[in-house]
């Protein structure tokens, strides 16, 4: 039993068909028994009923097939997938079948093709350990089941393994993906001076060789002259008309100058803004802003434009 790789505490499962002898059956029985011992067992399953049979999965360490003397099983792909169920993971399948040595028919196989069948049962390990000559008490008996009139038959054994896991297991694969370094980019050089301009630390403030400039110097004399009086009033106010008059909400002055008020009288005006950003700053107020020119102020102040403003707005 060295040859089929069965050891004590083996489960084993032998096929067996009608060509074989209930002798030849039991002396095979008797020799794997021998090895398994106590602790092992042997099953003897007719192959027309193995597909029938009750056996659950993973059940044998061990099946035999077509290994009683004179057997001359066909085994189909149905057979194949059966006894790879009841086999368990990493279980082996030991097996002879009669093959044509040339072409094959539509029942009987050739070695390469019975290859092909194991491979699509899901069997791997597949390879021959033997070849025999039929007797003819076997190739009548071929014939008669399967019609066969030819003579190039010979009866080939085959081992094959189940793979080390069951169909519909699962297992988390352990992937590790290797992530490449980014290709370092060469930085610029800078010029030292330029570097030295841009930065400016707290303690620079207090150092001697640094020179801050003071924001009143960005300014020349046409930024400190105050603005032209025409600018401070819109653009076609009271232009295109016969009659000139201000516009409505009018806080140019235009008004208080038609209404006769002099720049004697516009001291005691308050100006109240018509758009409300005017407290923002420049930035935001109109060309013809009273405000224009002063700094910004908190919204809801009250701002009273001072005699002096009003005469250099007014005296032109």
């Amino acid at each position: 039993m060295e040859q089929f790789d069965i050891k004590a505490g083996h489960n084993v499962a032998v096929i067996w068909d009608s060509s074989t002898t209930a002798e030849s059956q039991t002396r095979l029985v008797q020799d794997i028994r021998a090895v398994t011992g106590a602790l092992g067992s042997v099953a003897m399953e007719n192959i027309e009923r193995l597909k029938i049979s009750a056996y659950k999965e993973s059940s044998f360490d061990v099946v035999l097939s077509g290994l009683v003397p004179n057997s001359a099983i066909v085994h189909t792909f149905e057979i194949f997938a059966e006894i790879a169920r009841i086999l368990k993971p990493g279980g082996r399948f030991y097996f002879t079948e009669p093959v044509c040595v040339s072409d094959g028919n539509s029942k009987l196989k050739t070695g390469a093709q019975l290859t092909s069948a194991l491979k699509l049962a899901g069997y791997t390990e597949i390879c021959k350990f033997g070849n025999e000559s039929l007797t003819a008490e076997q190739l009548s008996s071929i014939r008669q089941s399967l019609g066969y009139l030819g003579t190039n038959l010979v009866k080939m054994g085959i081992k094959a393994k189940k793979p080390n896991f069951e169909v519909g297991s699962s297992s988390q694969l352990k992937l590790s993906f290797v992530k490449k370094p980014k290709p370092l980019l060469e930085k610029p050089e800078l010029d030292p001076s330029t570097t030295k301009a841009w930065t400016l630390s707290a303690t620079d403030m207090n150092d001697a060789d640094v020179d801050l400039i003071d924001s009143d110097e960005l300014l020349d004399e046409e930024d400190l002259k105050k603005p032209d009086p025409a600018s401070l009033r819109a653009m076609d106010c009271g232009d295109g008309k016969k009659k000139k008059r201000a516009c409505k909400d009018c806080t140019c002055g235009l008004a208080e100058e038609l209404g006769g008020k002099g720049p004697k009288d516009v001291k005691t005006l308050q100006v109240k803004s018509s758009c409300g950003s005017c407290y923002l700053g420049d930035a935001f107020r109109c060309a013809s802003c009273p405000y224009m020119g002063m700094p910004a102020f908190k919204p809801g102040d009250k701002m009273l434009l001072s005699e002096q403003t009003l005469s250099d707005a007014f005296s032109a």
